[in-house]
């Protein structure tokens, strides 16, 4: 009897270390599954390969597994054509292979991942701002003391995502997003008239701080505020994945 409860002690003791490891070793990506906007135009709203390509080298090239995640699972779409670590990573660490079998949000268990990414491209806006699967997943992720990245309207997946506690996440918290004077004043959306919704005043009215090109000094910048980090603007979207590596490796001591 003895050496039995030595044996189960064992077992649970290597089941804890194994699912830590894993978690240490695994992060997310969300994508969107949408092509276009819905209206008679089909106004562009793909993945921005800009802000997804270059976060997934930066995390594959530090040791680390990432999985993809969209509403729906199965392949996904990009726009743009790649240029430079781009075309690299397509040709050599899988990115296509990964971003046509994405998972669903059904098969993913916060559990195992230290932290998630989304990037941009208007599809986020319309199909992940309003995943209720994916929005727990983010927020069980965050609780569990994991780290939350978003580049451009990727934004968008984190700003209507509540935690346990029935607050929204971003409450409080100073978060990089699009400007509603951009949205209103570009064609890319009808003027911001496609939209489900408007970042900065969807931040701004779940309690967050939004900044952006008006308040930033640098559009450039990546803004941290305790595990979320996010930037506005496209050739940033890498250094949020880097500035989520360094937070991922201060809170394992390394």
């Amino acid at each position: 009897m003895k050496f039995l409860k030595i044996a189960i002690a064992m077992h649970l003791l290597f089941s804890a270390v194994n699912v830590y490891a894993e978690k240490q070793n695994k992060v997310l990506i969300i994508v969107s599954n949408m092509i276009d906007m819905g209206d008679p135009e089909k106004h562009e709203a793909r993945n921005d390969l800009f802000e997804v390509a270059p976060p997934f080298h930066v995390f594959l090239s530090h040791g680390y597994e990432v999985v993809f995640v969209s509403p729906q699972g199965g392949e996904v779409h990009f726009m743009r054509d790649p240029l430079g670590i781009m075309s690299y990573t397509i040709k050599y660490e899988g990115f296509l292979e990964k971003t046509n079998s994405t998972l669903s949000p059904k098969q993913i268990n916060p559990d195992e991942y230290w932290g998630v990414f989304t990037g941009g491209g208007y599809g986020v806006m319309f199909d992940v701002a309003k995943n209720e699967e994916l929005h727990s997943v983010i927020a069980n992720i965050y609780e569990s003391g994991g780290i939350i990245g978003v580049g451009g309207h990727g934004t968008a997946s984190i700003v209507n995502v509540k935690l346990s506690t029935n607050e929204y996440l971003v409450k409080g918290k100073r978060i990089a997003g699009f400007p509603d004077s951009t949205e209103i004043s570009k064609p890319w959306a009808k003027q911001g008239t496609l939209l489900p919704f408007l970042i900065e005043s969807q931040l701004n009215k779940n309690g967050a701080v939004a900044l952006n090109k008006q308040t930033l000094k640098d559009k450039n910048e990546v803004v941290i505020d305790e595990r979320i980090v996010s930037t506005m603007f496209l050739p940033s979207a890498a250094l949020v994945a880097k500035e989520m590596i360094k937070l991922n490796q201060k809170s394992e001591g390394k």
